[in-house]
């Protein structure tokens, strides 16, 4: 029996909507997908590197069987980042990566957003403030978040599993061409640009259906 992951984005919760779709979506096949709150150790101080050890303690819970993982955002580039640093540990489960608008640089993204003047200030008030979704506010998020990053780089990962990815061309919060750069050296890649924006909401019935086909979940109901 394969386990099914869904890792939600930053600023994000299970409580997401495309989580919570996939979520009952699973359920009508009698299938389980399990969400876990990747705000580790709290959304205030979380680092990628903890998220990655989340991963893997939720894992280790699991019988051993095979794992999925789908990935939205900054949940997509945990997928990545995972199976590559846990790949002789837990990772070595991982059968398939489903990424929808993965945030493969997400350190460039907040220099994208802030510029140098605002990398600065976070840096010496190590804290900025970050709407969360969640919390449905603004809450402050130390600059350890971006040092941490300091230390991944997407675009030296080679993988072996397949990996499906969604990605909107009208994504104004990770430039499409992120995944298009990671895609075109990779053969066991397969990118779908679509008409939508960062949140895919448009696109779920469409990823639904591929992600069915990509993880042979009909056939693995008979």
């Amino acid at each position: 029996m394969t386990h099914y992951f869904y890792l939600h984005g930053f600023a994000s919760s299970p409580k997401s909507n495309k989580a919570q779709d996939f979520a009952r979506r699973f359920a009508a096949l009698g299938l389980t997908l399990h969400v876990p709150d990747l705000n580790v150790p709290t959304f205030e101080r979380l680092t990628l590197t903890a998220m990655l050890e989340k991963v893997a303690d939720e894992i280790r819970t699991l019988p051993l069987d095979d794992v999925c993982l789908m990935g939205s955002s900054m949940g997509g580039a945990l997928a990545l980042h995972f199976c590559d640093r846990y790949r002789d540990r837990e990772a070595a489960r991982v059968s398939k990566l489903f990424l929808m608008a993965p945030a493969f640089d997400f350190a460039a993204n907040r220099w994208n957003d802030l510029g140098a003047e605002g990398i600065n200030r976070w840096r010496e008030s190590d804290a900025h403030e970050f709407f969360n979704y969640a919390a449905g506010g603004l809450r402050p998020v130390h600059y350890g978040l971006y040092e941490d990053l300091q230390g991944y780089n997407a675009y030296e990962i080679a993988l072996s599993q397949p990996i499906l990815i969604f990605h909107g061309r009208r994504d104004e919060s990770v430039d499409v061409e992120q995944s298009v750069r990671f895609a075109a050296t990779r053969p066991n890649v397969d990118l779908r640009v679509v008409d939508s924006d960062h949140q895919l909401l448009d696109q779920t019935d469409l990823m639904w259906a591929a992600a069915q086909t990509f993880f042979d979940l009909e056939s693995g109901m008979r």
